[in-house]
Order: structure tokens, then C-alpha cells, then sequence
């Protein structure tokens, strides 16, 4: 995971901008970016907002790719004959069409 510092100094410097014309921008004090960009200080998100933004970047929180998944299930299906693996597809098929059918009876 990146430091908030590293980011802020790498969307800075790729900006083009010194410590000076940033803290005017984003309205931050030039002694506070220092502190960032050194790791002495953690912003608080407002802060990296405004200096990234100040900067030419936005922050966006995104989930990571495969965070939460049982690759276990996974691995035990695909390790299957095909064959198997379209039998159990087609009774989970049915299966599910059976409970639409009883949950429309209601």
C-alpha cells in the first residue's frame, strides 16, 4: 500500500509544482506538506483530497480484485471433469427453478 506522502510528493512533482506553489493552491501550509511528503505527519483525508486535487489527481477508493473470494470452491470445481462440472451446472439449474417455482405459489 502507498503512503499518503508518497503520493501526495510523486502527484506533486509529476504536476510539475514545488511545495510552495502547492500550498497555495490547495490552501495547505507549505511546513505541513513537508511533513506529509516526509511521513512525520498523516493527513486527514480532507487534506490528501485537497492536495491531490490542488495537484491534478483525484483520490478514489476502489476495491482491490479478488479481496473476499473463496478460491477454494474455486479450484475444487475446475479440478472436475467437464463433464461433471455441466452435470452439477444443470441440476443447480434445476434446483434453482424449482425454488422460482415455489417462491411464485406463494
Amino acid at each position: 500500500m502507498i503512503k499518503p506522502g508518497t503520493l501526495v510528493r510523486q502527484a506533486r512533482r509529476k504536476a510539475g509544482l514545488s511545495q510552495r506553489a502547492l500550498a497555495r493552491r490547495a490552501r495547505v501550509p507549505q511546513p505541513t506538506i513537508a511533513a506529509i511528503e516526509s511521513g512525520r505527519q498523516d493527513p486527514r483525508y480532507g487534506t490528501l483530497l485537497r492536495l491531490l486535487r490542488a495537484s491534478g489527481y483525484e483520490l478514489d477508493i476502489v476495491p482491490r480484485p479478488g479481496i473476499g473470494v473463496d478460491r477454494t470452491v474455486m479450484r475444487a470445481q475446475l479440478a472436475l471433469p467437464v463433464a461433471e462440472r455441466f452435470r452439477r451446472a444443470a441440476r443447480m439449474a434445476q434446483f434453482a427453478a424449482t425454488l422460482r417455482r415455489a417462491g411464485q405459489q406463494r
